[in-house]
């Protein structure tokens, strides 16, 4: 159930902060906006306004902003196809860009990990010795612990070897005896603990220089996925980002938004690809429309946005299955 909800909260703030980014901009550029949801498919709630109908659908992923004529020629003067040529691309522009600034503002909320356990694995070491969620980590092996960076090294030169843990646990010292094991698949050693984060200020400097390196690597990512040098087992669905957001909500609420953050990021750079249906489809078409000034066929556009939409349904489809089949 925590993670169904978390699940749901984080997508709802992605899309609400995308579609929101859509809408601000078209209102402001004077364009009717026909509908805006929350989700895909059928509707299933609806409140109509003065001229808006705000509805949630019945899949809880995605969402889109409808303006009166963004697929079609329309008359009207309010329609988008009627406005100037940078407003338009202002307002598919502004739907990522919303994504990228709730990204900063994100990793602009500084957070450390804490000497304080979270969450201790089944069958691990320091389950087996007693310890639990809530216990702070005050002293190994006679060396005072005030920071979480300072357990790692101690437990890694012990692999194998027993060591005194003294933590304290609702205002009572217990000291355990625990013996580190190897880490699956990685070097060094562990005892089965999860840090606590907490929170330590607030940096737009930090969230900026954050944000512009994850960028980098994305795109890193992307150049070799597109070139053959990444493998597809890296790229995952929606089954599996659920399961990463039930795992951050098992640590906690910083956890949480981090991965938001991240998942804010990816929406904002898979959004911009010149793909047909994504927003940067949309501006490659407004793109060539600034630069031959003359209007592309709405109804032509039309036609290769929902070729691109049903193509990108079958790659969704496609990795859903992936997503699957390898749990």
């Amino acid at each position: 159930m925590l993670t169904f909800i978390a699940a749901i909260l984080v997508f709802t703030l992605l899309v609400v902060i995308h579609e929101f980014g859509h809408f601000i901009i078209a209102r402001l550029s004077g364009v009717k906006v026909e509908e805006f949801a929350l989700g895909m498919g059928p509707k299933i709630w609806g409140y109509q306004a003065k001229e808006t109908l705000y509805s949630i659908r019945a899949f809880p992923l995605g969402g889109f902003c409808k303006m009166l004529g963004e697929d079609e020629s329309n008359l009207d003067p309010r329609s988008f196809n009627n406005k100037p040529i940078f407003k338009r691309i202002a307002i598919i522009a502004f739907g990522p860009i919303m994504n990228f600034i709730l990204t900063v503002l994100i990793f602009s909320l500084v957070f450390s990990y804490i000497p304080m356990i979270s969450q201790v694995s089944e069958n691990s070491p320091a389950s087996k010795a007693g310890m639990a969620a809530g216990d702070e980590i005050t002293e190994i092996n006679g060396t005072a612990i005030t920071e979480w960076e300072q357990i790692r090294p101690i437990v890694d030169a012990n692999k194998g070897k027993e060591i005194k843990v003294r933590f304290e646990r609702k205002g009572e010292i217990k000291e355990v005896d625990v013996v580190p094991v190897a880490r699956e698949g990685e070097e060094g050693a562990m005892i089965g603990v999860v840090p606590s984060i907490g929170y330590q200020g607030f940096s737009i400097t930090r969230g900026l220089g954050d944000t512009i390196n994850i960028t980098k690597e994305m795109y890193k990512f992307l150049g070799q996925l597109f070139t053959g040098n990444a493998s597809m087992e890296y790229v995952e669905g929606p089954v599996k980002i659920v399961m990463r957001i039930g795992e951050a909500a098992e640590v906690g609420v910083a956890a949480v938004l981090q991965f938001a953050g991240f998942l804010s990021l990816n929406l904002c750079i898979i959004n911009l690809l010149p793909l047909p249906a994504l927003d940067g489809g949309r501006l490659i078409f407004l793109f060539i429309e600034a630069i031959r000034r003359k209007p592309i066929d709405p109804q032509k556009e039309g036609i290769v946005h929902f070729i691109g939409f049903v193509l990108l349904m079958i790659l969704s489809v496609f990795i859903i299955y992936k997503d699957i089949i390898t749990l």
